[in-house]
């Protein structure tokens, strides 16, 4: 039997993430060599993977960065089986570096393809599938790109938010931070009225009728009061309207007017786990 030194171990170790007895059987059964021993862990991964194949991954780590000039931001979902592993520093930071591979990326694919640790993503994906024992995978990804783009990421790493700002100025990171904070706590479904679906505000408006006639409204009064509905449901849903978590006296819009009237939202993301 081939006998292996700590620092060998701990070389595998530096290099996968793996634990200390996972790399020491590891570069047993590969003789020491240190290069089928981490093929050997990405093949194990392989085989837990296609084990766990069924298996919901619908815990994990919701994680949002930006680039050093903030003018790109990813956010990704880097799931998990549970909440005990979504919870781990490992893992979370396992999460921080693919997304901050994802800055480079333009899609999932791409993303899976781009390199890390001498891996691709997707290799990576496998090797700590092997290592953890639970089916990981890339549940979301989404990425912006702004004048400036601020990001939040709720406590426990469960919701993660970017925030494209039309222009740069005096107090924007504030500014970035706090309407990422708004995404995340009031889960907008569109930026502004005009950007929300039109079936969606069909529904919206039948659902306001069908009510409107259980309460014993006429018919001739239905179409404008629904309207004034419309109106509450783009309040209520649509960020530029929705009253501004830190001050509900005001909406989103008028916060960032106060700060500078041309200033706006050109876009924004919201990845969250489950």
């Amino acid at each position: 039997m081939t006998k292996i030194s700590a620092a060998e171990v701990n070389s595998l170790r530096k290099s996968t993430g793996a634990g200390m007895m996972d790399c020491k059987n590891a570069l047993v059964e590969a003789n020491g060599d240190l290069d089928k021993a981490i093929e050997g862990l990405r093949k194990k991964g392989k085989k837990v993977a296609a084990k766990r194949a069924d298996r919901d991954s619908h815990e994990g780590a919701a994680i949002a960065i930006t680039n050093g000039e903030k003018t790109i931001g990813a956010a990704i979902v880097l799931a998990c089986e549970t909440d005990f592993v979504g919870k781990n520093t490992d893992f979370v930071a396992l999460g921080n570096k693919i997304a901050n591979v994802a800055l480079e990326c333009n899609s999932k694919e791409d993303l899976l393809k781009a390199s890390i640790e001498g891996l691709t993503v997707e290799e990576k994906l496998l090797e700590q599938t092997g290592i953890i024992g639970e089916k990981i995978q890339i549940n979301k990804f989404v990425k912006i790109n702004a004048p400036y783009v601020g990001s939040y990421i709720h406590a426990g790493n469960k919701i993660a938010t970017i925030v494209g700002l039309s222009k740069v100025g005096d107090n924007v990171e504030i500014i970035g931070k706090d309407i990422a904070m708004q995404v995340a706590a009031m889960d907008p479904i569109a930026l502004d009225e005009s950007s929300v679906e039109f079936d969606v505000i069909e529904k919206e408006i039948e659902i306001a009728k069908d009510q409107l006639r259980a309460e014993g409204k006429p018919e001739s009064m239905l179409d404008n009061i629904a309207k004034g509905k419309l109106k509450r449901f783009f309040k209520d849903n649509t960020l530029l309207n929705q009253a501004f978590i830190k001050d509900t006296k005001i909406s989103v819009s008028a916060y960032l007017s106060s700060f500078d009237t041309n200033l706006t939202v050109n876009s924004y993301e919201r990845v969250s786990i489950g």
